[in-house]
Protein backbone atom coordinates (compact mmCIF):
# COMPACT_ATOMS: atom_id res chain seq x y z
CA UNK A 1 0.00 0.00 0.00
CA UNK A 2 1.54 3.27 -1.12
CA UNK A 3 -1.33 5.67 -0.51
CA UNK A 4 -0.22 9.13 0.60
CA UNK A 5 -2.79 11.58 -0.71
CA UNK A 6 -6.47 10.83 -0.15
CA UNK A 7 -9.44 12.66 -1.64
CA UNK A 8 -12.84 12.47 0.03
CA UNK A 9 -15.66 13.39 -2.36
CA UNK A 10 -18.73 14.56 -0.48
CA UNK A 11 -18.47 16.43 2.80
CA UNK A 12 -21.63 15.44 4.62
CA UNK A 13 -21.69 13.92 8.10
CA UNK A 14 -19.69 10.80 7.27
CA UNK A 15 -17.57 12.31 4.51
CA UNK A 16 -16.33 14.93 6.95
CA UNK A 17 -15.55 12.27 9.54
CA UNK A 18 -13.63 10.15 7.02
CA UNK A 19 -11.60 13.17 5.94
CA UNK A 20 -10.69 14.18 9.47
CA UNK A 21 -9.88 10.66 10.68
CA UNK A 22 -7.62 10.15 7.66
CA UNK A 23 -5.86 13.46 8.28
CA UNK A 24 -5.57 12.69 12.00
CA UNK A 25 -3.61 9.57 11.07
CA UNK A 26 -1.11 11.61 9.07
CA UNK A 27 -2.37 11.51 5.48
CA UNK A 28 -2.77 14.56 3.24
CA UNK A 29 -6.47 14.92 2.49
CA UNK A 30 -8.40 16.86 -0.15
CA UNK A 31 -12.11 17.36 0.39
CA UNK A 32 -14.27 17.86 -2.70
CA UNK A 33 -17.82 19.18 -2.79
CA UNK A 34 -20.00 20.84 -5.38
CA UNK A 35 -19.69 24.48 -4.29
CA UNK A 36 -18.03 26.83 -1.83
CA UNK A 37 -21.12 26.97 0.38
CA UNK A 38 -20.97 23.21 0.92
CA UNK A 39 -17.26 23.46 1.66
CA UNK A 40 -17.80 26.16 4.27
CA UNK A 41 -20.26 23.86 6.02
CA UNK A 42 -17.68 21.08 5.76
CA UNK A 43 -15.02 23.22 7.45
CA UNK A 44 -17.42 23.93 10.33
CA UNK A 45 -18.44 20.27 10.56
CA UNK A 46 -14.83 19.08 10.64
CA UNK A 47 -13.77 21.72 13.17
CA UNK A 48 -16.55 20.48 15.46
CA UNK A 49 -14.89 17.06 15.52
CA UNK A 50 -11.79 18.36 17.30
CA UNK A 51 -13.23 18.35 20.85
CA UNK A 52 -14.55 14.80 20.33
CA UNK A 53 -11.04 13.60 19.51
CA UNK A 54 -9.68 15.35 22.59
CA UNK A 55 -12.39 13.96 24.86
CA UNK A 56 -12.80 10.46 23.43
CA UNK A 57 -9.25 9.70 22.27
CA UNK A 58 -7.18 11.88 24.57
CA UNK A 59 -5.73 13.82 21.62
CA UNK A 60 -3.99 17.11 22.32
CA UNK A 61 -5.01 20.50 20.97
CA UNK A 62 -1.87 20.49 18.83
CA UNK A 63 -2.69 17.07 17.34
CA UNK A 64 -6.25 18.04 16.43
CA UNK A 65 -5.12 21.35 14.93
CA UNK A 66 -2.40 19.66 12.89
CA UNK A 67 -4.93 17.14 11.55
CA UNK A 68 -7.17 19.97 10.35
CA UNK A 69 -4.19 21.65 8.70
CA UNK A 70 -3.57 18.54 6.57
CA UNK A 71 -6.94 19.02 4.85
CA UNK A 72 -7.51 21.18 1.77
CA UNK A 73 -10.92 22.03 0.33
CA UNK A 74 -11.89 22.11 -3.36
CA UNK A 75 -14.96 22.73 -5.50
CA UNK A 76 -12.97 21.90 -8.65
CA UNK A 77 -12.92 18.10 -9.09
CA UNK A 78 -9.78 17.97 -11.25
CA UNK A 79 -7.89 20.02 -8.68
CA UNK A 80 -9.20 17.89 -5.80
CA UNK A 81 -8.00 14.62 -7.33
CA UNK A 82 -4.82 15.79 -9.07
CA UNK A 83 -2.55 13.97 -6.61
CA UNK A 84 -4.99 11.38 -5.29
CA UNK A 85 -3.83 7.83 -4.67
CA UNK A 86 -7.30 6.97 -3.37
CA UNK A 87 -10.67 8.69 -3.76
CA UNK A 88 -13.33 7.82 -1.19
CA UNK A 89 -16.77 8.72 -2.56
CA UNK A 90 -19.37 9.81 0.00
CA UNK A 91 -21.90 11.61 -2.21
CA UNK A 92 -25.68 11.25 -1.66
CA UNK A 93 -27.16 7.75 -1.71
CA UNK A 94 -28.87 8.23 -5.09
CA UNK A 95 -27.92 6.01 -8.04
CA UNK A 96 -28.09 8.74 -10.68
CA UNK A 97 -25.93 11.13 -8.63
CA UNK A 98 -23.27 8.50 -8.02
CA UNK A 99 -23.28 7.31 -11.64
CA UNK A 100 -22.82 10.85 -12.96
CA UNK A 101 -20.11 11.55 -10.39
CA UNK A 102 -18.09 8.46 -11.33
CA UNK A 103 -18.24 9.32 -15.02
CA UNK A 104 -16.69 12.72 -14.22
CA UNK A 105 -14.23 11.29 -11.72
CA UNK A 106 -12.97 8.68 -14.17
CA UNK A 107 -12.04 11.44 -16.58
CA UNK A 108 -10.47 13.73 -13.97
CA UNK A 109 -8.39 11.36 -11.83
CA UNK A 110 -4.89 10.06 -12.65
CA UNK A 111 -4.66 6.50 -13.97
CA UNK A 112 -3.05 5.36 -10.69
CA UNK A 113 -5.99 6.41 -8.54
CA UNK A 114 -8.10 3.80 -6.75
CA UNK A 115 -11.79 4.61 -6.25
CA UNK A 116 -13.80 3.46 -3.24
CA UNK A 117 -17.48 4.02 -2.56
CA UNK A 118 -18.76 4.53 0.97
CA UNK A 119 -22.31 3.68 -0.13
CA UNK A 120 -24.39 2.21 2.68
CA UNK A 121 -26.78 0.14 0.58
CA UNK A 122 -25.66 0.16 -3.06
CA UNK A 123 -23.24 -2.31 -4.63
CA UNK A 124 -19.93 -1.41 -6.29
CA UNK A 125 -20.84 -3.48 -9.38
CA UNK A 126 -23.65 -0.97 -10.04
CA UNK A 127 -21.05 1.73 -10.74
CA UNK A 128 -17.98 -0.25 -11.83
CA UNK A 129 -18.41 0.47 -15.55
CA UNK A 130 -19.11 4.17 -14.90
CA UNK A 131 -15.71 4.52 -13.24
CA UNK A 132 -13.82 3.47 -16.38
CA UNK A 133 -11.51 1.43 -14.13
CA UNK A 134 -13.57 -1.43 -12.60
CA UNK A 135 -10.47 -3.34 -11.49
CA UNK A 136 -9.41 -0.36 -9.34
CA UNK A 137 -12.82 0.14 -7.74
CA UNK A 138 -14.46 -1.34 -4.65
CA UNK A 139 -16.43 -0.40 -1.54
CA UNK A 140 -15.01 1.00 1.70
CA UNK A 141 -17.79 1.50 4.23
CA UNK A 142 -17.47 3.25 7.59
CA UNK A 143 -19.79 3.58 10.57
CA UNK A 144 -20.86 6.92 11.99
CA UNK A 145 -18.67 8.41 14.73
CA UNK A 146 -15.76 6.78 12.93
CA UNK A 147 -13.18 7.66 15.60
CA UNK A 148 -15.05 5.47 18.13
CA UNK A 149 -17.04 3.02 15.99
CA UNK A 150 -13.97 2.18 13.94
CA UNK A 151 -15.18 -0.47 11.53
CA UNK A 152 -14.14 -0.40 7.88
CA UNK A 153 -15.93 -2.90 5.67
CA UNK A 154 -13.89 -3.48 2.50
CA UNK A 155 -16.05 -5.15 -0.15
CA UNK A 156 -14.76 -6.23 -3.56
CA UNK A 157 -16.82 -6.94 -6.64
CA UNK A 158 -16.10 -9.65 -9.21
CA UNK A 159 -13.64 -7.52 -11.21
CA UNK A 160 -11.72 -5.86 -8.37
CA UNK A 161 -7.99 -6.51 -8.58
CA UNK A 162 -6.91 -8.50 -5.51
CA UNK A 163 -3.89 -6.25 -4.91
CA UNK A 164 -6.19 -3.23 -4.85
CA UNK A 165 -8.43 -5.09 -2.38
CA UNK A 166 -5.44 -5.75 -0.12
CA UNK A 167 -4.13 -2.19 -0.47
CA UNK A 168 -7.45 -0.76 0.72
CA UNK A 169 -7.55 -3.21 3.64
CA UNK A 170 -4.06 -2.00 4.59
CA UNK A 171 -5.13 1.63 4.23
CA UNK A 172 -8.12 1.05 6.52
CA UNK A 173 -5.79 -0.33 9.18
CA UNK A 174 -3.42 2.62 8.69
CA UNK A 175 -6.17 5.09 9.61
CA UNK A 176 -7.02 3.22 12.79
CA UNK A 177 -9.88 1.08 11.58
CA UNK A 178 -10.70 -2.56 12.23
CA UNK A 179 -10.64 -3.77 8.61
CA UNK A 180 -13.42 -6.24 7.75
CA UNK A 181 -12.92 -7.93 4.33
CA UNK A 182 -16.03 -8.97 2.37
CA UNK A 183 -15.14 -11.30 -0.48
CA UNK A 184 -18.59 -11.24 -2.11
CA UNK A 185 -20.98 -8.39 -2.74
CA UNK A 186 -23.72 -8.11 -0.14
CA UNK A 187 -26.33 -5.32 -0.13
CA UNK A 188 -25.83 -3.51 3.16
CA UNK A 189 -22.49 -5.22 3.79
CA UNK A 190 -22.36 -6.84 7.25
CA UNK A 191 -23.25 -3.87 9.44
CA UNK A 192 -26.26 -2.60 7.53
CA UNK A 193 -27.50 -6.11 6.77
CA UNK A 194 -28.01 -6.25 10.52
CA UNK A 195 -28.85 -2.60 11.24
CA UNK A 196 -31.15 -1.49 8.39
CA UNK A 197 -33.91 -4.04 9.13
CA UNK A 198 -33.99 -2.75 12.72
CA UNK A 199 -34.25 0.88 11.60
CA UNK A 200 -36.90 0.06 8.99
CA UNK A 201 -38.95 -1.91 11.51
CA UNK A 202 -38.87 1.03 13.91
CA UNK A 203 -40.03 3.45 11.20
CA UNK A 204 -42.84 1.09 10.19
CA UNK A 205 -44.02 0.88 13.81
CA UNK A 206 -44.07 4.68 13.91
CA UNK A 207 -46.08 5.20 10.70
CA UNK A 208 -48.51 2.46 11.79
CA UNK A 209 -48.98 4.50 14.98
CA UNK A 210 -48.22 1.45 17.10
CA UNK A 211 -46.07 3.52 19.49
CA UNK A 212 -44.20 6.81 19.62
CA UNK A 213 -40.48 7.39 19.06
CA UNK A 214 -39.49 7.32 22.73
CA UNK A 215 -41.45 4.15 23.52
CA UNK A 216 -39.96 2.28 20.57
CA UNK A 217 -36.44 3.31 21.53
CA UNK A 218 -37.02 2.57 25.20
CA UNK A 219 -38.23 -0.92 24.35
CA UNK A 220 -35.07 -1.70 22.40
CA UNK A 221 -32.74 -0.19 25.00
CA UNK A 222 -34.30 -1.91 28.02
CA UNK A 223 -34.74 -5.30 26.36
CA UNK A 224 -31.29 -5.57 24.76
CA UNK A 225 -29.06 -3.30 26.84
CA UNK A 226 -28.24 -1.25 23.74
CA UNK A 227 -26.97 2.30 24.45
CA UNK A 228 -29.17 3.79 21.69
CA UNK A 229 -32.58 2.97 20.26
CA UNK A 230 -33.29 2.93 16.52
CA UNK A 231 -34.50 6.54 16.32
CA UNK A 232 -31.48 7.80 18.24
CA UNK A 233 -29.34 5.86 15.76
CA UNK A 234 -31.24 7.48 12.87
CA UNK A 235 -30.39 10.89 14.32
CA UNK A 236 -26.70 9.94 14.15
CA UNK A 237 -26.97 8.53 10.62
CA UNK A 238 -28.85 11.64 9.49
CA UNK A 239 -32.48 11.82 8.47
CA UNK A 240 -31.64 12.84 4.90
CA UNK A 241 -29.81 9.54 4.41
CA UNK A 242 -32.73 7.63 5.94
CA UNK A 243 -35.10 9.47 3.60
CA UNK A 244 -33.00 8.72 0.50
CA UNK A 245 -32.94 5.02 1.38
CA UNK A 246 -36.66 4.94 2.17
CA UNK A 247 -37.61 6.84 -0.98
CA UNK A 248 -35.49 4.52 -3.12
CA UNK A 249 -37.24 1.49 -1.64
CA UNK A 250 -40.64 3.13 -2.10
CA UNK A 251 -39.83 3.79 -5.76
CA UNK A 252 -38.48 0.28 -6.30
CA UNK A 253 -41.19 -1.68 -4.52
CA UNK A 254 -44.27 0.53 -4.44
CA UNK A 255 -44.66 -0.56 -0.80
CA UNK A 256 -47.18 1.80 0.77
CA UNK A 257 -45.43 1.82 4.12
CA UNK A 258 -42.11 2.88 2.60
CA UNK A 259 -44.02 5.67 0.82
CA UNK A 260 -45.51 6.78 4.15
CA UNK A 261 -42.13 6.59 5.89
CA UNK A 262 -40.49 8.71 3.17
CA UNK A 263 -43.32 11.26 3.32
CA UNK A 264 -43.11 11.46 7.11
CA UNK A 265 -39.33 12.00 7.07
CA UNK A 266 -39.63 14.71 4.43
CA UNK A 267 -42.59 16.69 5.73
CA UNK A 268 -42.09 16.42 9.48
CA UNK A 269 -38.30 16.46 9.66
CA UNK A 270 -36.34 17.44 6.52
CA UNK A 271 -38.68 20.28 5.48
CA UNK A 272 -38.50 21.63 9.04
CA UNK A 273 -34.69 21.48 9.19
CA UNK A 274 -34.71 18.61 11.68
CA UNK A 275 -31.95 16.53 10.11
CA UNK A 276 -30.61 14.77 13.21
CA UNK A 277 -27.75 15.41 15.59
CA UNK A 278 -25.87 17.50 13.04
CA UNK A 279 -28.56 20.22 13.16
CA UNK A 280 -29.39 19.94 16.86
CA UNK A 281 -32.75 18.28 16.31
CA UNK A 282 -34.15 15.21 14.62
CA UNK A 283 -36.30 12.70 16.42
CA UNK A 284 -34.75 14.15 19.59
CA UNK A 285 -33.42 17.57 20.60
CA UNK A 286 -29.69 17.95 21.27
CA UNK A 287 -27.40 18.33 23.17
CA UNK A 288 -29.72 16.94 25.87
CA UNK A 289 -31.94 14.28 24.28
CA UNK A 290 -34.54 12.66 26.49
CA UNK A 291 -33.03 9.19 26.03
CA UNK A 292 -29.87 10.39 27.81
CA UNK A 293 -31.84 11.24 30.95
CA UNK A 294 -30.99 8.71 33.70
CA UNK A 295 -34.73 8.22 34.33
CA UNK A 296 -35.57 7.51 30.67
CA UNK A 297 -35.32 3.73 31.07
CA UNK A 298 -37.09 3.69 34.44
CA UNK A 299 -40.36 5.45 33.76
Amino acid sequence: MNFKHITVAGSGVLGSQIAYQTAFKGFQVSVYDINDQALERAKERIAELKPHYRQDLGATQEETDQAFDRISFHSDLAQAVAEADLVIEAVPEVVSIKTEFYAKLGQAAPAKTVFATNSSTLLPSQFADSTGRPERFLALHFANEIWKNNTAEVMKHSRTDMQVFQDVIDFAKAIGMVALPLHKEQPGYILNSLLVPLLEAAQRLLVREVADVETIDKTWMVATGAPLGPFAILDVVGITTAYNIGQAKADATGDGEFVRVANLLKTEYIDKGKLGRATGEGFYKYPNPSFADPDFLKS
